[in-house]
Parts: structure tokens; C-alpha cells; sequence
């Protein structure tokens, strides 16, 4: 192996925790399994490192080896790194039609002709998506293994997710899986996040959505501690209000685990009493972000708990409803409310 090849292993077994090490070794099945059994998981990482190295080196395994292995990891554990979704449009009536094998063909024949020296590698998973691993070069240097793109599709969606994807290769990307996919177009998403698991859970709506609803009452299932029997009433109509609200808006049981939203506000200042301000030509910037190691539970709380007033504010069912977690609030000038818009990639 030469030197780029051990750097590629040593970085994806250093990221493994111990424990964690020798499933991840018996599902690529490169190893024998007296060479699985010499391993120690329980010494230092650098030993263990030297020691699978020493293994695969006997075992004469090579780039392509090793880039499964990293394949393998990053599948099996989808919320490592910064994830960027995009969403294709336009699609042609045979869009529909497209099987795997024509979507490798499209994606490896556009990208070889347009970068002379690029490794792609395409894996279909067990839940039907598509992994493809980038390794990207140019015309006087080989590809960079050591910073793959990692793409992730599920045909016949319009979905695409995207991480570690330098500016300089991005058209080439767009362009290859508009091809492949038939579509006409590809455009930002607006919604980034470090767990592909969540995106793929908001955009593919795949969690308990509830829809308005006069007569719902999912709030029987919870009990409601006794209370006067003047008041508790009128409290139990009001709690079960808010809960159908924060339901409605941010879903019911465990919601996708985004971690931020940013607004970005390019508004002017209304008011009549200050004429300096509300003379000025230039907008008011700011930026507002929430964070929380759930956001969705944690907004879905605040309007449950009567801590947030109802209704919900577009501003924040938004990022369900549109799937987005990246939004520009403009103004358009005096007397028209402002209003949430995606930005422009």
C-alpha cells in the first residue's frame, strides 16, 4: 500500500470507537478470521491501527479495498459531519423510470468527461438509498482521497444530500445528477444539519405528522392531573388546544433531531416614532439562530407548555412544512408585512 492508501485507513480507523471496531471489520470482510481474532480491541488505538494496517498489507488489499471500508463507516453512522440538502426539479416524464444501473452509467459517464481524473464509487444500501463517495482531482493531480464528497440519493424522490462539497466542484455535481436522474434542474434546499438521519426524516416525512383537525384529541392519551372542578375545565380545553397546536406544527411522538435554525432579517424599521430610523435607505441586518440538541421537541415544549403563545408563527412551522431550516425575512417597504423567503443559492 502506498502512502495515500495507509493515510485513508489510519483516518477510518482512528474515527471508530473501540468498541465499535470489530463489527465494522467483519461486515467489510477483508480480514480472516484468525486475523480478526489477533486483534486486541481493548489496546490503545494507534496499536490497533498498526496492527489492521500490518493485516491489510499482508492481505495485498488496495485503494478500492480501503475505500469500502470508509463507505461502510460513514453508512453506518449517517450524523458524522455537516450534511447539505438540495432538491431537484423539472423532472421528465421518464424520470420516473430511471433503475440503478442507468443512474451509475449517467452519473460515472458525465462527471469522467468533464474532470479527467476523479474516483467515484457507488453503493446501494438496504433502505434503497444510493451512497456515492467523490474523490476529486484535475487535470494535473490525482484525486484527493483523503477529502471524498459523499452524496445521497433515494431514486425517484427529489431529494439529494450532500457533504464536504468544495464550491469549485459543485457544478460538476449539479450537472451529473441532473443527468442521471432526468431532470431539468437542481436547486439549494435551504436546510443543513449535522444528522443526514433527521434531513432524511423531515424531507421524506418520515415521522408522525398530525393535520389540522376540529374534532382531534390526541391529547386523551396524556393524564391530566385533578383540579378544581370550577376551573379544570376551562384548563384542561385550553392544554389540549396548545398541545394540538404544537402538534400540528412540529409533529407528534419523536420529531427529526435538527439542531439549528437561522433566520437572516434584511427589514427596514416601522414606526412613527423615530423619524431617524424610519427615514433610513438602508436595511436593518441581523441574524437570529436557535439551537437546542432537539430543536423541534424543544419548540414543540414552548407551545405545549403555554410558554409561546398560539397560533404557531409561520416563521417557525415553516421548518417543517417547508422543510427548511435557512430562511431570509424581507421587508418590502412600509405597510406590507415581511415575509419568509428561501435564499437565493
Amino acid at each position: 500500500m502506498d502512502a495515500q492508501v495507509r493515510s485513508v485507513l489510519r483516518r477510518v480507523i482512528q474515527r471508530i470507537p473501540n468498541k465499535n471496531i470489530e463489527n465494522l471489520l467483519k461486515k467489510w470482510n477483508c480480514l480472516s478470521a484468525d486475523q480478526l481474532c489477533a486483534l486486541d480491541y481493548t489496546r490503545p488505538k494507534w496499536m490497533i491501527v498498526e496492527q489492521v494496517t500490518s493485516f491489510c498489507e499482508e492481505n495485498r488489499l488496495n485503494l478500492k479495498h480501503i475505500t469500502n471500508l470508509e463507505m461502510i463507516y460513514h453508512i453506518e453512522n449517517p450524523d458524522k459531519g455537516v450534511w447539505h440538502a438540495c432538491q431537484l426539479t423539472e423532472a421528465q416524464d421518464d424520470a420516473v423510470g430511471v433503475d440503478l444501473t442507468q443512474f451509475k452509467e449517467q452519473f460515472k459517464a458525465h462527471l469522467h468527461g468533464v474532470v479527467r481524473h476523479i474516483s467515484i464509487k457507488i453503493k446501494k444500501h438496504e433502505d434503497e438509498a444510493i451512497w456515492i463517495r467523490i474523490a476529486w482531482g484535475d487535470n494535473f493531480s490525482k484525486p484527493n482521497h483523503l477529502k471524498p464528497t459523499y452524496v445521497v440519493h433515494h431514486l425517484h424522490t427529489s431529494y439529494v444530500f450532500i457533504s464536504n462539497l468544495m464550491a469549485k466542484h459543485k457544478i460538476f455535481l449539479c450537472q451529473a445528477l441532473v443527468i442521471a436522474t432526468k431532470h431539468g434542474s437542481i436547486k439549494d434546499g435551504h436546510l443543513s444539519t449535522r444528522s443526514l438521519t433527521a434531513m432524511r426524516e423531515l424531507l421524506l416525512r418520515r415521522y408522525q405528522q398530525v393535520f389540522p383537525n376540529a374534532h382531534s384529541r390526541i391529547l386523551q392519551e396524556r393524564n391530566t392531573l385533578p383540579s378544581h372542578p370550577c376551573i379544570g375545565k376551562e384548563h384542561s380545553e385550553h392544554e389540549e388546544m396548545r398541545y394540538q397546536m404544537s402538534c400540528e406544527a412540529f409533529g407528534h411522538g419523536p420529531t427529526p433531531k435538527l439542531e439549528t435554525a437561522v433566520y437572516r432579517l434584511e427589514t427596514r424599521y416601522r414606526g412613527n416614532g423615530n423619524h431617524t430610523l424610519s427615514d433610513r435607505e438602508e436595511f436593518f441586518r441581523g441574524v437570529v439562530r436557535f439551537s437546542s440538541s432537539s430543536l423541534l421537541d424543544s419548540l414543540r415544549h414552548c407551545v405545549a407548555s403555554g410558554m409561546a403563545e398560539g397560533p404557531v408563527t409561520p416563521l417557525l412551522s415553516a421548518i417543517t412544512q417547508r422543510g427548511r431550516n435557512y430562511f431570509v425575512i424581507t421587508d418590502k417597504g412600509p405597510g406590507v408585512s415581511s415575509q419568509a423567503s428561501a435564499q437565493r443559492a
